[in-house]
């Protein structure tokens, strides 16, 4: 799968535009011009051949796949022109997005796949007979049981309108967005379709969102106490509710996927990301998913029961990973590479603000590599250092790099009646001469100084020598990795390094991502553009 750069921009968005502008050719012929050329006669010269563009639009949209998709005519980008079919707002059957070549899919707003079915899963008949536009006026006797089917390298794109384009899976349905290695899936903006994006664009469409019925804290509804508590999606005007007591909740799959140029503020403070996962449980299958330049956080995680292996972001603007209310969450061979000066937190690990609700946070990230490069300023930001752990959160850290060399690495905020924890095992900082914060409670305390000195082989005066920016080198590959990493979670694999790569012959991170100034991965197709195989 190779992209084709620099081609230049053909036609005029037929999304976008109604037609071309004044100042555009819109075909070649399309209009008489006349060239008065004296009385000499020019030698003729020879016709060019015209550059071909690599994609070309396919006649129609399908139509065999489940769902009725809207022919919106063709859209042109730099990799040649595509046909626009937009899906329905309710995607009221199970569906599957084929891949057909010259063929995008666009989200013009926000798309719901199947209907709420509530904190538990209703038992009698399925509720929907007919094609419906909505389920606001639906009461649901069953669960609706949609899945979303997305074929290895489909391309969906999302296109803001009068409201946020951002695909909402939710309480009772499912995705099964299982990209290969040679042909991943992407989610992207209008934008990276036309070719005008650069290595700063950011926030151009929602994202995906992924509810489920995982237990939660800091509830919207019910309580925890009761067992009843659920959340609404951060800011949504329609309720995207989520939460339940299922912690084995299977919301579906997404594999081998990236998600760009995503993020949107819905309300003063409340932000979509890439992908949030909310109440999601580990029944759940996430593995290879790259996300590239979010507004907000690269992923976040709101409570439920997390599994995920080989998860990537580069440049998110807020946090790379961020979890909340009540997560318990594994994650192995994780990348956090952010831009230089950018962002803020590597990881932001809370409870937002439930300090005394339960179940408590519980996180284990393990084979980890955090970079914030610093050559010319911190990303403290908010957060004030690269790791923020505060609120009902129990972490560890097992065979972890964070290299952040002008900023300090951790920092705990001492909350709630049994504040934050942390152990760490097989991890080393390199990061300024503070190394630690303490606030909060923990303001006259050394907490985050103290549980490194208790745990095992870890080194807080570490000289990095990654190549390649997160590959690992002499230094790193002396590091002996954390020996009994499947007594934390059987989950894990026991490997004998520490970080995410372990070397020049560890490439479980290319030909599936994109590539742009803070991390080349070696796949040798830009962000900025599409694939077009």
């Amino acid at each position: 799968m190779k992209k084709i750069s620099g081609l230049l921009l053909v036609g005029c968005s037929a999304l976008a535009l109604a037609g071309c502008g004044a100042d555009d050719i819109s075909s070649p012929g399309a209009g008489s011009i006349t060239i008065n050329n004296g009385t000499s006669t020019p030698t003729p010269t020879p016709t060019p051949t015209p550059t071909s563009t690599t994609v070309v639009a396919a006649d129609s949209c399908p139509t065999t796949g489940g769902v009725t998709l809207t022919n919106d005519g063709v859209i042109s980008g730099p990799e040649g022109t595509w046909r626009v079919c937009t899906l329905p707002a309710l995607i009221d059957q199970s569906s599957v997005l084929s891949k057909v070549d010259g063929v995008l899919y666009r989200l013009n707003g926000r798309v719901d796949v199947g209907c709420d079915g509530g904190f538990t899963a209703p038992t009698t008949a399925a509720p929907f007979t007919t094609t419906t536009a909505s389920c606001n006026s639906k009461v649901l006797t069953a669960d609706t049981n949609v899945t979303l089917t997305i074929d290895p390298g489909v391309i969906v794109y999302g296109e803001n309108g009068s409201e946020p384009a951002w695909l909402a899976v939710n309480r009772g349905n499912k995705i099964s967005a299982t990209g290969t290695a040679a042909q991943p899936i992407v989610f992207t903006s209008v934008q990276n379709v036309q070719g005008s994006n650069d290595d700063s664009s950011q926030g151009q469409w929602g994202g995906v969102v992924l509810l489920g019925r995982g237990m939660v804290t800091d509830c919207n509804y019910g309580s925890t106490a009761a067992g009843t508590c659920e959340r609404d999606t951060e800011g949504s005007v329609n309720k995207a509710v989520f939460g339940g007591s299922d912690n084995s909740y299977n919301a579906g799959t997404m594999k081998y996927v990236q998600i760009r140029y995503s993020g949107y503020v819905l309300s003063n403070g409340k932000e979509l990301q890439s992908l949030t996962a909310e109440g999601v449980g580990s029944a759940t299958t996430l593995d290879y998913f790259q996300s590239v330049n979010s507004s907000d956080d690269g992923a976040e995680f709101f409570g439920g029961k997390v599994q995920f292996k080989h998860y990537i972001a580069v440049n998110a603007d807020d946090d790379s990973l961020d979890t909340d209310t009540g997560l318990q969450g594994f994650f192995q061979y994780v990348l956090l590479l952010q831009r230089d000066g950018g962002g803020d937190a590597l990881m932001e690990i809370d409870s937002n603000g439930a300090e005394t609700d339960t179940p408590r946070q519980v996180l284990t990230v393990a084979n980890f590599t955090g970079v914030q490069p610093s050559v010319s300023s911190n990303n403290e930001s908010n957060d004030q250092a690269s790791v923020m752990i505060r609120g009902n959160s129990d972490v560890t850290y097992v065979n972890g790099i964070i290299n952040t060399p002008n900023n300090e690495c951790i920092r705990m905020n001492g909350s709630g009646t049994v504040p934050a924890t942390l152990k760490a095992y097989s991890t080393v900082l390199s990061c300024n001469a503070t190394k630690f914060l303490n606030t909060g409670t923990y303001a006259s305390a050394t907490p985050a100084a103290d549980a490194f000195a208790a745990g095992t082989n870890n080194n807080t005066a570490f000289t990095s020598t990654l190549t390649s920016t997160f590959v690992n080198g002499t230094n790193e590959s002396g590091v002996t990795a954390y020996a009994d990493i499947k007594t934390i979670s059987t989950y894990f694999d026991t490997v004998t390094y520490i970080g995410a790569v372990s070397g020049a012959s560890d490439t479980w991170y290319t030909g599936w991502t994109c590539d742009n100034t803070t991390a080349d991965f070696g796949s040798g197709e830009s962000c900025t553009a599409l694939p077009v195989t």
